[in-house]
C-alpha cells in the first residue's frame, strides 16, 4: 500500500510540474529534462509513464481539467425555474471561467484537440460533461438537442481557433457563446409556446 501511494505521489509531483509549466509559459515550455529535475524524477520514469511528449502534456491537461474546468459540472443543472437559455449558460460557464484564467491551458487545449489526440481529449471532457448535459436537457425535443450540439459545438470549435490564431481575446468566447444560445434558445422556445397554444398543452421549454 505504502509503495502504491508512493508511485501515486511521484505521478501527481510530475503532472504538477507540467501544469505549472503549461500555465506560465504554454506548450512549448514542457520539455522533459526540466521536468524530470523539477519533479525530482528520472527521464527513464518519465517515459516508462508517458512514451510521448504529448502523452505527457494530455495527461497533464487531463489532471488539470478534471480539478479546474469540470470540477463545478455536476453541481450546474440544479436551477429551479430557469429557463433553458439559463441553465446552458450556467454549465457553460462552469466550463469555460477556468479557461478564461488559465488562457495558455486553453491555447494547449486546441492544439491538442487538432491532433491525434484529440478524439482521446474530448472523450475525456464528454464522459465528465454528458451526465449534467443529459439531466439540463431532460425533456427538449430532441431534434432541437441535436441541432443545438451540431451548432454549438462548431462555433466553439471556431471561436477556440481563433483564440488560438490570437484573432480575438479570451473572454471573447462566452460572450459570443452566449449570444449564440440566446438565439438558438428564443427560435426554439417561441416554437415551443405556439405549438403548446394551438394544442392547449403547456409549454415544455422550462
Amino acid at each position: 500500500m505504502a509503495d502504491g501511494a508512493a508511485v501515486r505521489s511521484e505521478g501527481d509531483r510530475i503532472l504538477d510540474v507540467v501544469v505549472d509549466a503549461l500555465e506560465d509559459e504554454g506548450y512549448d515550455a514542457v520539455q522533459l529534462r526540466v521536468v524530470a529535475r523539477r519533479a525530482r524524477t528520472s527521464l527513464a520514469t518519465i517515459y516508462k509513464r508517458y512514451p510521448t511528449r504529448d502523452d505527457l502534456i494530455l495527461a497533464a491537461l487531463e489532471y488539470w481539467m478534471e480539478r479546474h474546468r469540470y470540477a463545478g459540472v455536476p453541481l450546474t443543472t440544479q436551477h429551479g425555474g430557469a429557463s433553458l437559455q439559463e441553465r446552458l449558460m450556467a454549465l457553460f460557464r462552469t466550463i469555460f471561467e477556468p479557461w478564461e484564467r488559465h488562457p495558455e491551458m486553453l491555447k494547449t487545449y486546441f492544439r491538442l484537440r487538432s491532433s491525434a489526440h484529440g478524439q482521446k481529449l474530448f472523450r475525456f471532457g464528454f464522459d465528465i460533461v454528458a451526465p449534467a448535459g443529459r439531466e439540463l436537457l431532460s425533456g427538449v425535443d430532441a431534434d432541437f438537442v441535436a441541432d443545438l450540439d451540431a451548432i454549438v459545438t462548431s462555433v466553439i470549435y471556431g471561436l477556440l481557433g481563433r483564440f488560438s490564431a490570437g484573432e480575438i481575446d479570451v473572454t471573447d468566447i462566452l460572450p459570443v457563446l452566449e449570444r449564440t444560445v440566446v438565439w438558438l434558445t428564443r427560435g426554439y422556445e417561441s416554437s415551443d409556446a405556439s405549438v403548446a397554444a394551438e394544442s392547449g398543452f403547456p409549454s415544455r421549454s422550462r
